[in-house]
């Protein structure tokens, strides 16, 4: 029996559990449960090489240089492959299946969302091989999760006569229901639909239009050296909806379903983390700085200011350098319609942190006035911005800690710890570390406008120009 080729989904935020999560940091690159991402954790359950051939991940092109970071970071390989701005995941799938079959006419293609969370690790690959040989059968074998509570925000399937050990097939698929519906479906043994499938390519190759072939035929290799695919929008703009969609897991001689008993999780909100992170005292969740007096069953987070929480119970606090959310936990699902309300007043931090990640590393606004900002820039070893000009404002620049290697017009100049150059307006100039520790300095700006727009690239070795 052929590798399961894994197809890990990467596109989404994550508003559930904002304000850590935002689309400039997505809740699947975020350690929730001790160092690991959601995103390293599923990476690291698809590393069987007995059972998985090398995974695809499939970004957006403003994540895959924290795709390729949180790869190099735990010591593992992937193929990147973009979508076109404006496509979803279902898209993606499709594509997928394509690249499986140019990889193998055998191909056994699964899908793996990124922000989900599996308890036992073990019995999940389990699973898997149990779900890759009905697969291999010319199936599509969605991976079912045993409900514990009427949920209302999964789609759930009915199982029905079994095909082989522990394998059933499909004889309902139904949308997220009301709380009656649930519990209905409860009642009659319906399944979580968890988004995780197992399908032979060959088979779902036979419900893609011809577009997903030439998107990928179309595609070409971005991002320096990490071997990224870009596919090309026009030719990927009609790519159908698939994977664990109703209309594929409906056609009953095809479709069918496992359970999964290895522990699941979507995250979906800051409930869902209180849930499954270790307690202490009082059962109460504590991350970062922050106290609990007289109270039980909280979940405090900080990633900077110290908060403390005093006669309160079953609730999160959770503090980043910009923005608080203060909830009962039984209403954490409502903090999707929260970020919408704050969005919709045009406040940035509904979308944006404070600290930006780059292909050369990260900056953190500090200060931010009308004519000046300042920011704490750190360049990886090796890392180099784009050669750039601004129309708007000069900027100087405090080397705190390695050496900058600075261009300026047709100067090259080595700046050490605790020295500065200045850069006037209208200035060619671009920064680079060619040192073995990540080069730290503090940007000060003064300008008429200050916005990131007034970056002017030229050049840009990560292809941004």
């Amino acid at each position: 029996m052929p590798k399961i080729i894994p197809v890990v989904m990467c596109t989404g935020h994550g508003a559930g559990l904002w304000p850590i999560a935002r689309e400039t940091m997505p809740k699947q690159f975020i350690p929730l449960f001790g160092r690991d991402s959601t995103f390293q954790r599923t990476l690291r359950l698809l590393s069987d090489p007995g059972m998985f051939d090398l995974p695809i991940v499939v970004t957006n092109a403003e994540q895959r240089f924290t795709v390729a970071d949180q790869l190099q970071a735990i010591g593992l390989r992937a193929e990147i492959v973009l979508e076109p701005a404006g496509h979803g995941a279902h898209s993606a799938a499709a594509i997928a299946a394509e690249l499986g079959l140019a990889r193998s006419e055998a191909a056994l293609v699964g899908i793996f969302p990124a922000d989900h969370v599996v308890q036992d690790g073990k019995l999940f690959v389990e699973t898997c091989a149990r779900a890759a040989a009905a697969a291999a059968q010319g199936r599509i074998v969605a991976i079912g999760i045993p409900p514990c509570h009427p949920a209302t925000a999964y789609g759930y399937i009915r199982p029905g006569a079994e095909i082989a050990e522990g394998v059933r097939g499909v004889e309902d698929v139904a949308a997220k229901p009301d709380a009656a519906l649930a519990a209905r479906y409860l009642a009659d043994g319906y399944l979580w639909n968890s988004g995780n499938v197992v399908f032979d390519a060959a088979t779902m190759q036979m419900r893609l239009q011809a577009a997903a072939r030439g998107a990928i035929s179309n595609g070409k290799t971005n991002g320096a050296s990490l071997g990224i695919r870009m596919l090309e929008a026009d030719a990927s703009a009609d790519l159908p909806a698939i994977a664990a969609e109703p209309a594929v897991l409906e056609q009953a001689d095809t479709a069918a379903v496992i359970a999964g008993h290895f522990g699941w999780s979507d995250v979906a909100d800051w409930s869902a983390v209180w849930q499954l992170s270790e307690k202490g005292t009082h059962g109460n969740v504590v991350q970062g700085r922050g106290y609990v007096l007289d109270g039980a069953n909280n979940l405090v987070r900080s990633e900077d200011a110290v908060v403390a929480v005093v006669g309160l119970d079953d609730i999160a606090v959770i503090a980043t350098r910009d923005a608080i959310l203060v909830t009962p936990k039984a209403k954490a699902d409502k903090v999707k319609d929260v970020v919408a309300l704050v969005a919709a007043n045009h406040e940035p931090e509904a979308a944006s942190h404070r600290e930006i990640h780059r292909p050369w590393g990260k900056y953190l606004s500090v200060d931010l006035d009308e004519r000046h900002q300042v920011k704490r820039i750190t360049v990886k070893p090796n890392g180099v911005l784009s050669l750039q000009k601004h129309h708007h404002r000069a900027e100087h620049w405090v080397v705190v800690r390695g050496t900058a290697q600075v261009t300026r017009d047709d100067e090259t100049i080595l700046v050490h710890e605790n020295e500065a150059i200045y850069l006037p307006i209208g200035c060619v100039h671009r920064m680079a570390n060619p040192g073995k520790i990540p080069l730290e300095i503090i940007e000060v700006q003064v300008g008429s406008y200050l916005g990131e727009d007034d970056i002017i690239r030229i050049e840009d070795i990560y292809q941004r120009c």
